[in-house]
């Protein structure tokens, strides 16, 4: 018994943090309970709500710790006519590109992201989540938008919107345990039957599938990405 409590890691609520993103990840929203964490953190459950009062509160937690991996790069004012015309600063359009792909790699990556931001209450007043906030406003003011507040919603409606869907796809295709590509070819024949009846759906599956479909979806997420910024680009003075 001694030395099992000496080898037993101290409980901490970063080490609880860190599993349960790993629990999420690999398992979803619905397989996260207080009671698997804290088996698999060897620990009862009574002792993790000495570090998180409850669920809520612990994944407003994991959500602003995956936040952290969101990069939103810094951009300068508009100095003068020359730097932007019509289309604000130099390099604002290119930062939020780079915003938007790698809010989408988070996405990705914990593919439970995307679809409790909206449910989380209170965590957007998480350190990391109000960073990528602050840095957003920044980047929007810097570019001359006299409402940041409306630029920034519309970018991460369009990524989360995005994001939550191509997470769900790519859940689907883990569970089939198929590749994505096989996965498609699969999937194609039925979709080519269905949309027979349609003139404009029928001419999008004639075409053989493409080798890379995670190209595709990279295509599919930046030409919807620059119409949203063509649309954003407008508003500026």
């Amino acid at each position: 018994m001694w030395a099992r409590d000496r080898e037993q890691p101290a409980l901490s609520r970063a080490a609880i943090v860190r599993e349960a993103i790993a629990m999420l990840d690999a398992e979803g929203t619905e397989a996260l309970s207080m009671r698997k964490l804290g088996a698999r953190l060897n620990a009862g459950a009574t002792s993790l709500y000495r570090h998180v009062a409850s669920k809520d509160e612990l994944m407003e937690l994991a959500l602003d710790e995956v936040a952290a991996e969101i990069t939103v790069p810094a951009t300068g004012p508009v100095t003068g006519p020359a730097t932007g015309s019509a289309t604000g600063g130099p390099d604002w359009r290119a930062a939020a590109t780079q915003a938007a792909g790698s809010f989408r790699a988070a996405a990705l990556r914990h593919p439970w992201l995307a679809s409790v931001l909206g449910q989380a209450g209170l965590a957007y007043l998480g350190p990391n989540l109000m960073s990528v906030s602050e840095r957003l406003a920044a980047l929007f003011i810097n570019a001359g938008f006299g409402d940041p507040g409306g630029a920034i919603d519309a970018l991460l409606s369009y990524v989360i919107g995005m994001s939550s869907t191509e997470a769900a796809w790519l859940t689907a295709v883990a569970r089939s345990g198929e590749t994505e590509a096989a996965f498609v070819a699969r999937l194609l024949p039925a979709a080519r039957q269905a949309a027979a009846g349609y003139d404009h759906l029928s001419q999008a599956y004639t075409a053989p599938p493409e080798d890379d479909p995670a190209r595709i979806r990279d295509v599919k997420f930046a030409n919807g990405l620059d119409i949203v910024l063509d649309g954003l680009a407008t508003r500026l003075p």
